[in-house]
């Protein structure tokens, strides 16, 4: 029983079962009843350590490049000892790239040995013989975005694979992408037959207008024929913002395996510069809760964004159809839903 962490959650009133090499997670309310969000404070949090990357995409919703900063290590004490004491499970450190944070090292052994399970997503870059070796004794996952041209991402997979560390891939699914996305699972390259999952993540337009949302079309429609009968070397999955399009689309969906945004309801997002929202993508349009000035529990309990995004997603507009439950109305942020839904 040493991989996984038992909760009772007794504000919550929930029991919470956390695989630390997996990461998988179960929830199971009191008396059956699925809770609404965890009150104590999130189970996961998102960190970005650093807005510094090379590659500079176009497509990068934090808009990172070589003059992005780091968050300063004495911060990130400050922090993951405050998630610690507020029984955080697990942390998704990002960026920017952050394995080129310069204290990388020290932050995923510091949150390894207060017990909480580091995982980190890598754009291939700066992956260093000592960094591989801290990541596979500390973390409990790597994932690597695979975007065009594929050579850097598919070097990174096979440096992972080789140090023996649990690798994933994202890979931004948008209108763009599609076609790719469809080749890519058609015609699997051999370099990622032996990652553990595919993660597809739903395009968010945070600085353009939609012509890149992901649309119903024969195209999507395709993509999800594949997913639905092509037997594959690894596993598939979804961000919950593409959850619109899985109640509809995914046949036989276990709906033990899905759940609706968790943006505030089990889940936050901590910026370099110390501004915790519910979701990373809340970053450029709202302000943020000043973790100079407050701590975690209570940006969690009282900030203004935290109780807008809950009432957003538990009480919307969203016509109640037969996926209601499952899907809450998909995305509260961006209109990235899918128009099969009844609004």
């Amino acid at each position: 029983m040493n991989e996984y962490i038992i909760k009772n959650n007794k504000k919550s009133r929930y029991f919470c079962i956390f695989n630390k090499n997996t990461g998988f997670t179960i929830r199971k309310g009191y008396y059956g009843i699925e809770p609404f969000m965890r009150i104590e404070g999130p189970e996961l949090i998102d960190i970005s350590i650093t807005n510094y990357c090379e590659n500079n995409c176009k497509f990068c919703y934090r808009k990172s490049n070589i003059n992005g900063k780091h968050m300063s290590l004495e911060n990130y004490k400050k922090i993951i000892q405050q998630a610690r004491n507020l029984g955080v499970m697990q942390v998704a450190l990002g960026g920017g790239n952050p394995n080129q944070h310069p204290d990388f090292i020290q932050i995923i052994k510091m949150t390894r040995e207060l017990g909480i399970i580091p995982s980190y997503t890598t754009n291939g870059k700066g992956l260093t013989e000592e960094i591989l070796k801290a990541s596979q004794k500390f973390c409990g996952a790597v994932a690597v975005s695979l975007y065009e041209p594929y050579d850097e991402s598919y070097k990174a997979i096979r440096k992972l694979i080789n140090n023996k560390i649990k690798t994933n891939v994202h890979f931004i699914l948008s209108s763009e992408t599609i076609d790719n996305a469809i080749n890519l699972l058609n015609e699997i390259p051999q370099e990622i037959r032996e990652v553990n999952a595919i993660i597809f993540l739903n395009y968010k337009p945070q600085f353009e207008n939609d012509r890149y949302t992901l649309k119903n079309t024969e195209k999507i429609n395709k993509f999800f024929n594949i997913i639905n009968h092509k037997k594959l070397p690894f596993k598939i999955g979804f961000d919950s913002c593409s959850i619109s399009f899985l109640v509809n689309k995914i046949k036989n969906l276990n709906i033990d395996s899905v759940d609706f945004c968790e943006a505030g309801r089990f889940s936050a997002f901590i910026s370099e510069d110390l501004k915790m929202y519910p979701c990373s993508f809340m970053v450029n349009g709202t302000e943020g809760e000043d973790l100079y000035i407050k701590d975690i529990e209570e940006a969690w309990r009282d900030g203004n964004e935290f109780k807008l995004i809950r009432e957003k997603i538990n009480n919307n507009n969203c016509i109640k159809c037969n996926f209601f439950n499952i899907c809450h109305g998909g995305c509260r942020i961006f209109d990235i839903n899918s128009n099969d839904c009844i609004k």
